[in-house]
């Protein structure tokens, strides 16, 4: 019988001590914030740090991938078997020494590493949430399945994480940690505005509508992450044409073809450039539609009233961001900054849109009349916020 392999769990344990550390810092620093407050209060501070860190993370996660970095450290969830690339550092060095222009160099083992050591640090934060909302479930404004659920997302979110490094940036992968990025930010989100509590007045038919667009969003999202995955960003030249053609040649059935590995086509070989093109101009054409439904549901909400041009320009000035950054991508060849930004206002979207649907309807409550009022008059309806 052959004797397995014993397994070094020393690198994984000191990750664990070190952004749970971190983690118990941030808790002590928040109670120390909140003390005096009261438990729902400090349940809906911890919520909107997560929240924050949810988003800081989105846009680390596409700085690793803009910078090349998913590699930067070829194991997981260690870096060469270390915790850290200072640990690493002679197999950093020698990895770049014999591939200079490789996946693997120093800052990049850096830049992957710090992206690795955000997400357990908002997995600390997001397990302590769950605990915590558990334990003082009565006191909470929205089902505590909430954060059982947020907590068994982030926890998946870190699989694909680990898939993401060892299946090689395999495209579907990639693409599918950017969504599950995407829906922890929508889980969060739903707390957050639970904690809020400020009613807003959609109605069945405006609600319908913000659902869809959501829809819409969120499927431009995954073809975003289709085209930085597969390295599309720069397969048309030009706006608003592509390459000078109105309609360029694109394989669709190839570009679209999900189980692959990166720049290989289904059956092997390179992926040709006509399937970069369709994914890039797959991308064009569903932004033209998202931006279409982004601009009714912004002037639909605008002219519900006072309360809701907040949201309509919110919605505005997202679309126009996205709409600038996008297409500076392509005129300014994938610019850094442009990228990222890029990226984050996806995010921001999404949260918007989230955040809509959360926001609860105004409550209606009967108030008798007065005595001397006739039997007849019927009664007077108030809303309540």
């Amino acid at each position: 019988m052959m004797n397995a392999t014993p397994v070094d769990w020393s690198p994984a344990l000191a990750l664990l001590a070190g952004s749970g550390s971190v983690t118990l810092l941030i808790l002590l620093g928040l109670a120390w914030r909140w003390r005096g407050a009261s438990r729902r209060q400090r349940l809906a501070a911890l919520t909107t740090l997560a929240l924050f860190l949810t988003v800081d993370l989105i846009a680390f996660g596409a700085f690793t991938r803009l910078t090349d970095s998913g590699l930067g450290c070829p194991d997981w969830p260690g870096c060469y078997g270390e915790a850290s690339p200072l640990a690493a550092r002679e197999s950093i060095h020698a990895a770049q020494q014999a591939l200079p222009s490789g996946p693997v160099t120093w800052s990049k083992a850096w830049v992957e590493m710090t992206h690795r050591y955000l997400a357990m640090v908002l997995g600390g934060l997001i397990l302590t949430l769950a605990v915590a909302s558990l334990r003082w479930r009565r006191e909470l404004p929205h089902c505590w399945l909430w954060p059982l659920l947020t907590l068994g997302w982030v926890i998946v979110q870190g699989l694909f994480g680990r898939y993401t490094v060892t299946w090689k940036l395999y495209p579907a992968i990639v693409t599918a940690h950017l969504l599950g990025a995407q829906l922890l930010l929508a889980l969060l989100m739903i707390q957050h505005r639970a904690y809020q509590d400020q009613a807003l007045a959609l109605g069945r038919g405006l609600r319908t509508a913000v659902g869809g667009v959501l829809a819409l969003v969120l499927v431009q999202v995954a073809l975003g992450g289709w085209v930085s995955s597969n390295y599309a960003v720069l397969a048309c030249q030009g706006f608003p044409t592509c390459n000078g053609q109105w309609w360029p040649q694109a394989d669709f059935a190839q570009g679209f073809t999900l189980l692959r590995e990166l720049g290989r086509a289904h059956h092997g070989g390179y992926l040709g450039w006509e399937a970069l093109v369709a994914i890039h101009w797959a991308h064009r054409l569903m932004a033209a539609a998202v931006a279409l439904a982004i601009t009714a549901l912004a002037v639909a909400l605008w002219r519900r009233g006072a309360a809701h041009h907040r949201c309509a320009a919110t919605l505005g000035g997202l679309l126009v961001l996205q709409a600038l950054t996008g297409i500076g991508n392509v005129v300014l060849q994938w610019p850094l900054a442009g990228a990222l930004l890029h990226s984050v206002g996806a995010a921001a979207l999404v949260a918007t849109l989230v955040g809509l649907l959360a926001r609860r309807e105004p409550r209606s409550v009967t108030v008798p009349q007065a005595a001397e009022r006739p039997a007849w008059r019927a009664p007077q309806q108030v809303v309540l916020p």
